[in-house]
């Protein structure tokens, strides 16, 4: 009778510890891209809601500095609920985001006039529970600063999503990080139409890093009016092309 008491008193120790060791973290659960092949390689199958995300860019001219801020929309416009966007300067398109999916109505701006009040801002962000997310625009993500979003972001259950806006392409993604999962989104040509035209925009899509998961690296067609993105069609059925390892990440 002792040991089943005793086991018991152990496994109320350990619920206990649990507890304080989460700090009151929720379980927030994960949106889904709908793409199988990209799903299959995140932790329960999707990107995790109320979690840091680093998404980076191939380089700074316009189109490859655009195409993360369209991804980071289009995952916004599948989310419900306000976001708040936290910018270093006022030039973010809306109309451009509206296209993807993410409705100027549903945007809070914040133009903090540098890097450095950015992610203090995104931080006090995602202490407020009313919001479904919260971006932030950056140079860097330094690790300390990833930590305190990362712990903001699992208590209110919001997602945080940084994108790393550089001067040119961004060496900094080997550095360490405390982001889930991090992103570099690059703009390729569109596929060939029959007729004149232009057709639907094109990104290489990489996973450089998801805690508890995969990498791999994917062909897509950009995000539609819905947010959504697709395999290209031309390339749907080849296996995905595994990223390269990268020290650090």
């Amino acid at each position: 009778m002792a040991d089943v008491r005793d086991q018991r008193v152990i496994g109320e120790l350990r619920a206990r510890i649990g507890a304080i060791e989460g700090g009151g973290r929720r379980r927030c659960g994960v949106l889904p891209f709908g793409i199988a092949v990209l799903d299959r390689g995140l932790p329960g199958g999707g990107l995790a809601l109320g979690a840091l995300h680093e998404v980076n860019g191939e380089g700074p001219d316009l189109a490859h500095a655009a195409a993360p801020a369209l991804f980071v929309a289009g995952v916004l416009a599948r989310l419900e609920g306000p976001v708040l966007w936290c910018l270093r300067r006022g030039d973010l398109f809306a109309p451009a985001l509206a296209e993807v999916g993410l409705h100027p109505d549903r945007v809070i701006y914040a133009e903090s006039g540098g890097d450095a009040a950015v992610l203090p801002v995104m931080e006090e962000g995602l202490r407020y529970s009313g919001l479904a997310a919260v971006v932030g625009e950056a140079a860097r993500l330094p690790l300390v600063a990833g930590k305190r979003l990362q712990l903001a972001a699992e208590s209110s259950g919001a997602m945080a999503l940084v994108i790393r806006r550089c001067r040119r392409r961004p060496e900094g993604i080997a550095e360490p990080t405390a982001a889930v999962t991090r992103w570099r989104v690059a703009v390729l040509p569109s596929a060939p139409l029959a007729m004149p035209g232009l057709g639907r925009p094109r990104w290489r899509l990489e996973l450089l890093r998801c805690r508890g998961g995969g990498e791999g690296a994917w062909i897509v067609e950009a995000c539609d009016a819905a947010g959504r993105l697709a395999v290209a069609a031309d390339v749907a059925d080849r296996p995905a092309a595994p990223a390269a390892r990268r020290a650090g990440g």
